[in-house]
C-alpha cells in the first residue's frame, strides 16, 4: 500500500482534525489546482470535473473531508 493509499484510508476512517495542507496535497495529486483570491476560502478546479470550495481553517470540518473523498471517488 502506497503513502497516498494510506493517507486516503486514514481520511476515510477518521475525517476529524484534518489539516488543510493534507487536503490540498491530495487534490493537487489528482489534477486539481487551487485558487485563493485573498479570502479565507480556496477553490479547487479540474477540467471536466466539479469544483470544490474549502475554507482555510484549522481543523477542516468533516463535511469538507467527506466531500473531497466523494469527489475523488475513492
Amino acid at each position: 500500500m502506497s503513502k497516498y493509499d494510506k493517507l486516503i484510508e486514514k481520511l476515510k476512517n477518521n475525517p476529524k482534525n484534518v489539516d488543510f495542507k493534507v487536503l490540498k496535497k491530495i487534490l493537487e495529486e489528482n489534477g486539481y489546482f487551487g485558487i485563493n483570491t485573498g479570502s479565507s476560502h480556496w477553490v479547487f478546479r479540474k477540467d471536466g470535473k466539479e469544483s470544490i470550495t474549502i475554507p482555510y481553517k484549522r481543523p477542516i470540518k468533516i463535511v469538507y473531508v467527506k466531500k473531497v473523498i466523494e469527489l475523488l471517488g475513492v
